[in-house]
This record gives C-alpha cells, sequence and structure tokens, in this order.
C-alpha cells in the first residue's frame, strides 16, 4: 500500500451484485473526492456468470490480483440454474475466505434511523451488536469433501485452537472498541450447543482462557437455540456475539431482519493480513435487472474497508470516510427515504442520489 493510494479489487459477482457494486463504486468516488482518500478501482470478474463462460468462478489471475490488493469489495456471487456438477451452488467467495484465511466475519446489526422495524418495542430503535462468525472452519470445514453413499450422507465439523483462539481476540477487541466509542461496557457472548457437542464445550474453555486477558470485557455464553429465541425477544442487550461458521450464517440473516432486511446488513471477512467487505444479501434473481435493488448494505460494507484501512495505518481521512457514509445513510433514511425491501419506491439510483447529497451537504 503506498501512503495517500489504495488499491481496491472489486468483484461485483452476478445479479444484483453487480448493480449495488456500481452505485458503490459512485458513491465511493464521491468520497473520494470529499475526503481525497486516494482510492483506485481493479474490477475482476468472478462468479456464476463468470464459471458459465470460462469454466471457473474464480480464476488463478483474479485470486492473485485480488490477494495483491490492499482490500477488496465483493459483490454477492451465485445464480439459479449455474451450479456444480453435484448439485452445490458455486461460492468463490468461501473459496476466497479460506485461501485468503479471513477467519473473522464481522456482520454488524445496527438500526437505522427511520427505518421501519419489525418489532413494535420502541427499544428495537437502539439495536447495535455484531455477530462475529468464524468463517474458515466449523462445519464449512468439509465444503467439497462431504461424503455421500446411497444409503447415509456425512460432513464434518472441525474447529482448531489456532483460529479459535484468534477469533476470541478479534472479539474481545472489537467489544473494547466498541465500549470506547459508545460508552457502555463492553460485552462478549459466545454462541455455541456446549450441552450437546463437546466440540463446542472446547470452544467455550479456549474463549474462556482468551477472556483472562481482558478483565475488563464482559464474558458470556448462550446456546444457540436460545440466542435464536433472544434475538427476536430482546436484541438491543446484546454487543459482540461470536460463533461458529454454520451458525453465524444463519444468524445473521435474523440478525438482518431486526433491521429491515439483507439490503440494510453489511460485513467484513477479517485476517492477518487481508480484508473483505461485501453486502451481506445474494444476488435476489428475482429482482435483478428491475433497478430496485437496495444498494445500503453495500454503501456500509464500504464504510467498513474504509475503517479497517485506517486502522491499518491509512489514517484519519479513512475514518472520517467511514463516518462520513455511515452519516450520510442515516441522514438520509431520517429525510424519508424508503427502498422497496421496506415498503417504499426509492430504486438503486434514487438511493444513490440520496445518500450522495447527504454526503456533499454534510458539515
Amino acid at each position: 500500500m503506498l501512503a495517500n493510494s489504495y488499491d481496491i479489487a472489486v468483484l461485483p459477482g452476478d445479479g444484483i451484485g453487480v448493480e449495488v457494486m456500481d452505485a458503490t463504486l459512485d458513491l465511493l468516488r464521491v468520497v473520494d473526492q470529499r475526503y481525497g482518500v486516494g482510492l483506485s478501482f481493479s474490477v475482476q470478474r468472478a462468479g456464476a456468470f463468470a464459471y458459465k463462460e470460462t469454466g471457473t468462478d474464480l480464476s488463478d489471475e483474479t485470486f492473485e490480483r485480488t490477494a495483491r490488493a490492499d482490500a477488496i469489495l465483493l459483490g454477492a456471487m451465485g445464480w439459479p440454474g449455474i451450479r456444480h456438477a453435484d448439485g452445490t451452488e458455486l461460492s468463490p467467495q468461501i473459496t476466497l475466505r479460506q485461501r485468503l484465511n479471513l477467519y473473522g466475519g464481522v456482520r454488524p446489526i445496527r438500526a437505522i434511523p427511520g427505518v421501519p422495524l419489525p418489532l413494535s418495542d420502541p427499544r428495537a430503535a437502539k439495536i447495535d451488536f455484531v455477530i462475529l462468525r468464524e468463517s474458515t472452519e466449523g462445519l464449512f470445514f468439509s465444503k467439497d469433501q462431504g461424503m455421500v453413499s446411497s444409503d447415509w450422507a456425512e460432513e464434518t465439523l472441525r474447529l482448531t485452537r489456532p483460529t479459535t483462539e484468534r477469533l476470541a481476540r478479534m472479539a474481545f477487541r472489537l467489544a473494547d472498541h466498541r465500549a470506547g466509542q459508545s460508552g457502555r461496557p463492553g460485552r462478549v457472548t459466545l454462541v455455541d450447543k456446549a450441552n450437546v457437542f463437546r466440540a463446542f464445550a472446547w470452544m467455550r474453555t479456549v474463549f474462556a482462557k482468551v477472556a483472562e486477558s481482558y478483565p475488563h470485557v464482559g464474558h458470556d455464553a448462550h446456546y444457540v437455540d436460545a440466542m435464536a429465541l433472544d434475538l427476536v425477544r430482546r436484541p438491543w442487550d446484546f454487543d459482540v456475539l461470536p460463533m461458529e461458521n454454520m451458525f453465524g450464517d444463519i444468524l445473521s440473516d435474523l440478525g438482518a431482519g431486526l433491521i429491515g432486511g439483507m439490503g440494510f446488513a453489511p460485513s467484513a471477512d477479517l485476517g492477518d493480513t487481508h480484508g473483505l467487505f461485501q453486502p451481506s444479501h445474494g444476488t435476489a434473481p428475482d429482482i435483478a435487472g428491475k433497478g430496485i435493488a437496495n444498494p445500503t448494505a453495500c454503501f456500509l460494507s464500504a464504510a467498513m474497508m474504509l475503517e479497517w484501512l485506517s486502522v491499518r495505518g491509512g489514517g484519519q481521512r479513512l475514518a472520517d470516510a467511514a463516518l462520513g457514509i455511515r452519516a450520510a445513510v442515516d441522514a438520509a433514511f431520517m429525510d424519508g427515504l424508503r427502498t422497496a425491501d421496506v415498503g417504499g419506491s426509492a430504486g438503486t439510483v434514487q438511493v444513490t442520489r440520496a445518500v450522495i447529497t447527504a454526503l456533499r451537504s454534510a458539515p
């Protein structure tokens, strides 16, 4: 990474991934003009339609170019009818997580002011927690390796100490950082199924040991089925929720539902050296090409990218730019912007214009 110059690998993907990525790049160009952060974009092909046309969903050339970038912006990938011979979906995003060792899937769940929420309790407006999904092991460890016979099928869940310890440290550091920003005590709640599976009971012991190095951060654990209940019953009570890969895949969708839907749910997949940022939603074939995809999650993922670059030595301008995007999103929705996924009529272009206008008019 050169000073004041950041090489961003962009993989738009398929379906609405392309549409929201185009909108996000429009926004980031305005951000660059306002904050002078020096972004450059290299667009790469990957995904289902790349597979259909070339026979690979992530070429070696694309992977190597992506791995050299300072950060990665990824669009949703996959498409009905374009699958591997065994019927499984194409998932280059999972390949990137595994090959780049992006073990920490950070998925913020924050109620955006002005966006209608499904929970009627007024405390829902204060929803602000983070699902921290381990993204390289767990049940996904056996991706493409599961055993199938005529009478049974088997997948393997695996947790390792090095990755579990790194995930735990990431969780406690994140809770500490959030406490410094919000002024409220940080708390890490491990989500598991330790009452049934030895692997999760072992995971608790690893987290408890790491917790000793963070005595100022609260720590407890919650069974995953109980957490599914409590994320609906009292989501405002939680802070940082680390969990195994499959649990994180499922509960992050539930969390997105609490704040208006997947169109409002950003994410980052982080490792020790690489960072990948993408909206949590899929390619949405039912609305692709209609101009109504909500780009907000991709905007907020881009803000996470800028904040990550700032923490890694990029400086205050990047941090300010990240805050500027979030503030512009909040201002646009507080001003009455409503996307189709929450009963409004604003399409992709209208949302992009509204957020850019809010960004330009901010003091």
